[in-house]
């Protein structure tokens, strides 16, 4: 049966605040068979740390790898993964189906507990990804112009939103007020 082992970790710097995660996967022989790390954004800790399970688990059922083994520092996701504390935060609800429908997939699966120390590949990539996630932040103060799409209008003392909304819990959105030729401004 192929299998490997991944190490993941996600931060978030602020939290919410810049994101990201990493993930170290090795072959069962220990040899290293993919870094991954990625920028998330303005995010909480708890949703990198699903991010960063869910990129474990992608690449290796794309990889078609029977088993996985997973260790991680959080010791949040790895009892809410294991059924121990249930997942009450309805974002990181819909996280935590996605890896639950991954894990299916697999002839075998388990996630453990990990002191940080034993963690350091994982933690190292996770801390890159939310660098490179600074770097475009300051860019972009340099830059104000940030994009914009209209997702609501203020209207008799309350927004309405144009559109169904799924914004994920604690995100950051800056709001811009434009006025109509016709409307007064008090």
């Amino acid at each position: 049966m192929k299998s490997c082992i991944a190490y993941i970790d996600g931060g978030s710097r602020g939290n919410p605040g810049i994101a990201g995660y990493g993930v170290h996967l090795l072959d069962e022989q220990g040899k290293t068979l993919a870094s991954l790390s990625e920028r998330l954004g303005i995010r909480t800790n708890n949703f990198a740390e699903y991010s960063a399970l869910i990129a474990a688990l992608s690449f290796a059922a794309t990889h078609q790898y029977e088993k996985i083994k997973v260790y991680a520092d959080s010791e949040l996701l790895v009892k809410q993964i294991n059924g121990t504390y249930r997942v009450r935060n309805p974002s990181l609800r819909n996280l935590y189906n996605r890896v639950q429908s991954l894990i299916s997939g697999f002839k075998s699966f388990s996630i453990h507990h990990v002191p940080r120390e034993q963690n350091r590949e994982a933690d190292r990539l996770a801390n890159l990804a939310m660098d490179q996630n600074h770097a475009q932040k300051e860019t972009r103060t340099e830059n104000p112009t940030l994009p914009s799409k209209i997702l609501a209008v203020f209207q008799d003392g309350s927004f309405r939103p144009l559109q169904a909304l799924d914004i994920p819990e604690n995100t950051r959105l800056y709001i811009r007020v434009e006025y109509d030729e016709g409307s007064s401004r008090k």
